[in-house]
């Protein structure tokens, strides 16, 4: 279980809730994994109570599902809900990304140029962890240029149902990510190009999850069920 700084001051309920949040979106946690609220507590050295309170606030993200006899996991993957999923974060980021080209300046621009570097150190020494977490940075660092913005929450949302399918897949060893569609990004959002930044956007969601997703679920479904796997590209 991941510890991450949390902004002071925080009551040990949000602590929690932001610990278990990080380790589910950043893939600590693969899916269908069994959980309890004393395991929970536990591992987090902390009472039930904020656990409790922090697994009711995830369940309503879809993050955590709450089975019978007090135990929950972490949900499983299907091919209909990651096309559901993926149709759904390139609709709203592409969306959101559009939008902070009124905003957008040089020196946002070099701050997401520093957090790329850092992505390419990270990719360098096979660091998935650091990888994903510096991704969030560079998307969410992107959408938040925009002052008014309203879909960051939802697309956190979204971060935490692939999260841990995400992780699943890298470590798959199945890879489709050859350009690197964040030097796209970055270059639309210096030319403050809308229609290059909603196909940089979607090209980054698509190499980076959903080709790879996609054909894991469809290998995961031919060997369970040959005569059921779906046609597709």
């Amino acid at each position: 279980m991941p510890d991450i700084a949390v902004r002071s001051p925080s009551t040990e309920q949000e602590a929690v809730f932001r610990r278990l949040r990080s380790a589910i979106m950043t893939g600590n946690l693969a899916p269908e994994t069994t959980l309890t609220i004393r395991g929970l507590a536990d591992l987090m050295a902390c009472s039930p109570t904020p656990v409790r309170e922090a697994v009711r606030r995830l369940s309503t993200e879809s993050a955590i599902e709450v089975l019978g006899n007090r135990r929950m996991r972490v949900p499983a993957m299907t091919l209909a809900k990651f096309e559901e999923i993926f149709s759904l974060r390139v609709t709203i980021e592409s969306h959101a990304a559009v939008r902070v080209l009124p905003y957008v300046s040089d020196v946002i621009i070099e701050g997401l140029e520093r957090i790329d570097t850092r992505m390419d150190e990270a990719l360098v020494t096979d660091d998935q962890l650091g990888l994903t977490v510096l991704n969030h940075d560079f998307h969410r660092a992107v959408y938040m240029t925009n002052p008014h913005q309203a879909a960051m929450p939802m697309i956190e949302s979204i971060w935490l149902q692939l999260g841990p399918f995400q992780r699943q897949i890298l470590q798959s060893g199945l890879e489709f990510y050859v350009i690197d569609r964040h030097k796209e990004i970055l270059r639309a959002l210096r030319d403050r190009d809308p229609g290059a930044l909603a196909v940089a956007i979607e090209a980054d969601i698509r190499d980076g999850i959903y080709r790879s997703g996609r054909q894991y679920l469809l290998d995961r479904a031919k060997l369970s069920s040959p005569s059921q796997v779906p046609y597709g590209p």
